[in-house]
């Protein structure tokens, strides 16, 4: 592994206060939740900033940066969806979410480091691999804690469904990553996003 630079720590840095943002974006901009079928879908970037995370770090430092994002959470500091923080978050119905970030950042890293670094198909895998993870964990996780510690009987059926809507906003989300940075590969020197082994 390449020595950690002192860029790719203020990247990492950065990247933590993106997902705290990121998750709660819609607190601050009520307005930017979407109308789906009569339900307002909050448009959290956290999907996506992980994503970036991964591109611009690569898998091992992406992946620290938001393991550094969920261990300052579950500390007690306010910074995951709806300003809440503490442990109980990550056992949550959605805490599979939060972990899963950590799955994100990694898998789109390394998925995108086999390909050229100004290629969106590259990206674009990555992103999407990404994003599928996040979905097989986080519902995973939904299904098995409502139906254990929850109490909450509901089928597996039943919790995909109700993800449908998060599911295609991510999705457009994650293009726009791999197509960001494709764009940004273009404009700034490639040592400052180099991605790592």
């Amino acid at each position: 592994m390449s020595r950690i630079r002192s860029i790719d720590l203020t990247f990492g840095a950065m990247f933590v206060c993106l997902m705290a943002i990121g998750a709660n974006i819609t607190v601050w901009f009520p307005f930017l939740a979407i109308p789906i079928g009569g339900a307002s879908v909050p448009l959290s970037l956290q999907t996506f900033f992980a994503i970036l995370a991964g591109f611009m770090l690569g898998k091992r430092l992406g992946a620290f940066a938001i393991i550094t994002y969920i261990l300052v959470g579950a500390s007690g500091v306010p910074i995951f969806a709806g300003l809440q923080g503490g442990p109980f978050a990550l056992i949550s119905p959605t805490g599979g979410f939060i972990i899963s970030f950590v799955f994100i950042a990694y898998a789109s890293g390394w998925i995108s480091e086999k390909f050229h670094k100004e290629s969106m198909i590259g990206y674009s895998l990555g992103a999407l691999a990404g994003l599928i993870l996040n979905y097989v964990i986080g519902v995973s996780y939904m299904y098995l804690a409502m139906n254990t510690w929850l109490n909450l009987e509901i089928s597996f059926l039943i919790a995909w469904a109700g993800m449908v809507p998060f599911l295609i906003k991510d999705t457009i989300l994650s293009l726009v990553a791999a197509f960001f940075m494709v764009q940004l590969a273009k404009r700034v020197p490639s040592s400052w996003i180099k991605a790592r082994a």
